[in-house]
Order: C-alpha cells, then sequence, then structure tokens
C-alpha cells in the first residue's frame, strides 16, 4: 500500500498515481488539511512494545503501519475545525494538530520519497546542499552567504559587479496584503546604495556563471533524467530560466556524461533523499558548475517537453517499495 500526500489540484501526483493504480498498486492520497475535519488520525501504544497508527479518511481505514512506500509530495498542514477557528485558541489547536500529523508522516518506517519532512527540510537547505556538493567534487560559483554589508561590497568589488543574489531558503514573501517572489537576480550599482540592510537579513551572493545552458538533473532513486535549458536565447530567463518563457526558450533532452550523472545520484543519497532536482550551469568551455537541489521538484514541465519518463520513473521507485 503506497501513501501519496499531498494537496488538492497536484497534477504531478494525478500523474504519478495514474501510473500506480493502472499497474495495480493500492494507492492512498491524503490531504492532511483534512484532519481534523474531514479525516482522523490514531497512534496507539500497547505498553508491550507495538504500535498501531491509523489514519481514517474518505470512508477507509488505512494502518500506516502496513504502508510498503510513501510520498510526501506537497501536502498541506492541518486546519483548525470551522467551530474553534474563530477563537482565540485556534493557534494552540493547529499547533497540536500539526504535531500529531508530523510525528505521523515523520516516524513512518518505510520507503519515502523524496525523504521524511526533517530530511527533506534539511536538504533544502541552501548553505547545507552546498557544502555536500562541494564534498562531493561538484564545482560551485564562489558563493558568499552574509549579514555583513562591508564583505558584501568587496564580494562584489573583487567580481567587478557581476553577481547575483538569492534567498538562502525561501522565495516566497507576503506582507501588507501582497505577495512577491524571489528569484535569482543580478545587483545593479544602484542595488549596492541598499547594502546596508543586509544587517537585517542573510543573503546568498555568487560570481556570475556565463552560461551555454542551463541543466535540469531530475534522479529518481538511481535513475538520471538531464534536460538542458537554452536560457540565453530570451532575456526573460537569462539570470533565472524560472522565468521562462515557452515561446523563446527550448528544452532538449541533455547528455550528461557519466561522472557528473554519478555524482549526482551520490549527492541526492547524500542528503538522505530518494528523489531529486540538480540545477547545473554549462559553461560556453564545458564545465558544469552546481547551483542547488529542490528535494522536491516540479517534474512535468520537463516530462512534457522532452518525453523523458519522470512520473513512470517515480511510480516504479513507490512500487518497488525499496529502502
Amino acid at each position: 500500500m503506497i501513501l501519496v500526500l499531498t494537496c488538492d489540484g497536484d497534477d504531478h501526483a494525478d500523474r504519478v498515481v495514474e501510473f500506480l493504480t493502472a499497474g495495480g498498486a493500492d494507492v492512498v492520497v491524503f490531504d492532511p488539511s483534512l484532519y481534523p475535519t474531514e479525516a482522523r488520525l490514531e497512534i496507539s501504544h500497547t505498553g508491550t512494545g507495538s504500535t498501531r497508527r491509523v489514519l481514517h479518511a474518505g470512508g477507509r481505514q488505512v494502518v500506516l503501519d502496513e504502508l510498503t512506500a510513501f510520498w510526501y509530495r506537497r501536502p498541506l498542514n492541518p486546519v483548525a475545525h470551522p467551530e474553534v477557528a474563530p477563537y482565540a485558541y485556534a493557534d494552540y489547536i493547529h499547533d497540536e494538530l500539526r504535531a500529531v500529523s508530523d510525528s505521523l508522516w515523520d516516524s513512518l518506517d518505510c520507503l519515502g520519497v523524496p525523504a521524511s519532512r526533517p530530511v527533506i527540510d534539511r536538504a533544502a537547505r541552501k548553505p547545507y546542499q552546498l557544502e555536500r556538493a562541494r564534498l562531493l567534487g561538484f564545482e560551485l560559483p564562489p558563493t558568499l552567504v552574509t549579514t555583513d554589508p562591508e564583505t558584501f561590497l568587496d564580494f562584489y568589488d573583487r567580481h567587478e559587479g557581476r553577481v547575483i543574489t538569492k534567498p538562502v531558503h525561501g522565495n516566497r514573501l507576503e506582507g501588507q496584503g501582497e505577495r512577491f517572489g524571489r528569484f535569482a537576480a543580478p545587483v545593479s550599482t544602484a542595488d549596492t546604495g541598499y547594502a546596508d540592510a543586509l544587517r537585517y537579513c542573510p543573503v546568498i551572493v555568487q560570481a556570475y556563471v556565463p552560461k551555454r545552458v542551463e541543466v535540469r538533473v531530475t534522479v529518481v532513486g538511481t535513475a538520471v533524467f538531464a534536460a538542458e535549458i537554452h536560457s540565453q536565447v530570451s532575456n526573460h530567463t537569462k539570470y533565472d530560466w524560472r522565468h521562462y518563457d515557452p515561446g523563446a526558450t527550448p528544452i532538449r533532452v541533455h547528455d550528461l556524461p557519466g561522472e557528473v550523472s554519478q555524482r549526482c545520484v551520490a549527492l541526492v543519497g547524500r542528503l538522505g533523499l530518494t528523489y531529486g532536482a540538480i540545477d547545473l550551469i554549462l559553461t560556453p568551455d564545458g564545465r558544469y558548475v552546481f547551483l542547488e537541489i529542490n528535494p522536491n521538484g516540479q517534474f512535468l514541465w520537463i516530462e512534457a517537453a522532452t518525453g523523458l519518463p519522470i512520473s513512470a520513473a517515480i511510480g516504479d521507485l513507490l512500487t518497488r517499495g525499496e529502502k
């Protein structure tokens, strides 16, 4: 039995579930935000060494101890029942609900894709993954993580102003009723006039690396799927391909050298993951430079553009259930 933890409208999960059910797998898809209004979670200890963990949802009782694999895809947090939501203690109840649900998912003793929640959270921290990649022999861009304005300006001068900044961890900001996206961006001369603001929040600064193409490497278990993104043909994607311009940014299958492919698999394993979406730069002189890894990165856009069978590979990994 396979558990898929995600939210409503997740087309990536829907695609993989299609493969799983077509192959005869017993699949349970659950959105934790339904707990406790439309679902129940229970943990019982007998006192003699055994534990029973049960999910009641959709008219079904799922004994979580019988799972062979789970996919921690895009789950939402539990939501306090509407009857208590207006009250001041709703936040307390929300925290209690999350403590139960997180404890359950974190303790599942079976294959996790990409991993359990704490492992995913650790692997997603860019300074941590950069160090793991360096130790495996990946070339990194010259990089600085700092809150010191003078250190930042020294780095800027040392690289003649050809630097970019990116967030340390999150790229979504909300404040005063507005939402913002934070992507990799070049630092202009005007930006340096605000360097003193770095005292309040750390930033990653990297020397700009010239690109022939950008390479998205999706690792599923030990299977490697590489696609090249021709980001330099459009100004929209020159610094960050996530400003994707579908009419002008070709994406093709990439022939990744064996040594680089093996290093990508090793990085995913070293981070404790079974899945990872790795971003590399292929420089004009043929070097592969590591940028980052997303433990739960999207893949359907790569699959649609190239035909690489990533969904099927995830389904196969979950079906095998091998740790």
